[in-house]
């Protein structure tokens, strides 16, 4: 009996491991998505005087000022605010969830039609044509729309590009606002300490084919100025050396405000020009300092002293995925930190900036390449896009083609035959090799930048 029951039992526990549910397999990663809670951006930065604080106010109130046409607005324009670009997840930050650009359209009686790429749930877009008509380079700027039909411009008829015919020849190339956190700091890094990058760890750059190089001509080949040969480190493609500038030029393109900085309209036909030029300017008998101040410089006072975003509390997912960064060589472009260098300002001298970004431009391949040249910046080359605030922001990449992380780490290979590959090739190889779990930290790590 005894004999039969122990048989029994081996035959029931054979039976139980043959019947053994099989190992669980880890879910398949996933882009948390914009990260919810508090913005933790678009206040000042620490350290500052009441002084200075006090432009910041008198900036950021410039930056949300709503622009009709005896303000400057036009003759061509994208939108009629700094803040309606620069608006997620709070003023400074990149395209709203709801693109403003569908309603300016008509407002004030405009009689513009919306191009089939402006969509009222897709990003804030600034279009640029390839190529002119005769098929020289083109790479500048067309405004979606025009100030005709608007009851602050009587008599204007000036008409829209043709998009539709645009966009069918492959012409069109779409950029979205960059986001202005922590721009102070970016423009207190000292040159040396971004070439300084080309230099650090070399071995690893050169066996997983990171070059990089910073917008500059002459030795070392950064994106510069072309008149003092120093680097330049704003935009897509850090075509613009400083905030002013930064502040003009965009003032100048996207509304049509001409200023000193960019005194000439973009567009002179006639019967559109309301305004004498510069339309804003340095007021010499305003009665307090910040009143005499033109806007481009209140917007670039307010970007200098904009604080960086404040990243998410860690956690043990987004402690891991840090590491996995590194360990794939996201870091090797996506620096975690530099340090400002010797600022006459005290709240952006010798401090750190998380930006994660070498602020160099790198080639990004076939993919993501736009045919764009700005500076010695090629069409393949953009660059490195600062991380800081990847958490809650909504459209990624360039042109905001995809609200997905994973699908925009993908984008980054690419390699056609003839073709540059991208520099990101061999990164992404190796997080194409991680385990499900450990993409998931990583996921999690960048939504909590």
């Amino acid at each position: 009996m005894l004999r039969r029951m122990g048989t029994l039992s081996i035959i029931v526990a054979v039976l139980s491991v043959g019947c053994a549910a099989p190992p669980a397999v880890p879910p398949k990663a996933k882009d948390p998505g914009v990260r919810g809670g508090p913005s933790g951006a678009g206040g000042p930065l620490p350290g500052l005087t009441n002084t200075e604080r006090a432009f910041f106010q008198a900036g950021l109130a410039a930056f949300l000022e709503v622009e009709t046409v005896k303000e400057g607005l036009g003759p061509r324009f994208n939108l009629d605010s700094c803040g309606g670009c620069h608006a997620q997840p709070s003023i400074g930050g990149s395209s709203p969830g709801v693109n403003p650009q569908v309603a300016v359209a008509s407002k004030a009686g405009a009689r513009n039609i919306v191009p089939a790429f402006i969509t009222l749930n897709g990003p804030v877009r600034e279009v640029r044509f390839k190529s002119q008509a005769d098929g020289t380079p083109d790479g500048g700027v067309h405004n979606l729309y025009t100030i005709a039909g608007r009851g602050d411009a009587p008599g204007c008829t000036l008409a829209q590009p043709d998009f539709k015919q645009e966009v069918a020849r492959g012409n069109v190339i779409f950029r979205i606002p960059t986001p202005v956190f922590g721009a102070g700091l970016i423009e207190a890094i000292a040159d040396e300490t971004i070439t300084a990058n080309l230099r650090v760890d070399p071995s690893s750059r050169s066996a997983m084919g990171v070059a990089g190089r910073p917008n500059r001509r002459g030795p070392g080949r950064v994106n510069t100025s072309s008149n003092d040969g120093s680097i330049t480190r704003f935009g897509w493609k850090a075509q613009d050396k400083s905030l002013l500038i930064f502040a003009g030029e965009a003032y100048n393109v996207e509304m049509g405000v001409t200023n000193e900085l960019f005194p000439t309209e973009r567009d002179e036909t006639a019967g559109c020009q309301f305004n004498a030029t510069p339309e804003s300017r340095t007021r010499l008998d305003a009665t307090s300092v910040t009143d005499a101040l033109s806007d481009p410089l209140k917007f670039a006072i307010f970007m200098r002293f904009l604080a960086p975003p404040q990243p998410a509390p860690e956690t043990p997912s987004s402690a891991r995925g840090l590491t996995v960064f590194t360990e794939i060589g996201c870091a090797l472009c996506h620096l975690p930190s530099m340090t400002t260098g010797r600022s006459s300002t005290p709240a952006l001298n010798s401090k750190p900036a998380k930006l994660f970004s070498d602020l160099l431009l790198h080639r990004m391949g076939p993919k993501l390449a736009d045919g764009i040249t700005q500076g010695i910046a090629e069409g393949d080359e953009f660059r490195t896009a600062p991380l800081w605030g990847l958490g809650q922001r909504i459209f990624l990449l360039h042109d905001g083609r995809t609200t997905d992380l994973i699908e925009a780490i993908e984008i980054h290979a690419s390699a056609g035959k003839d073709r540059v590959p991208s520099e990101a090739n061999a990164v992404i190889a190796r997080f194409r090799t991680l385990g499900e779990e450990r993409k998931q930290d990583l996921l999690n790590f960048l939504r909590s930048l």
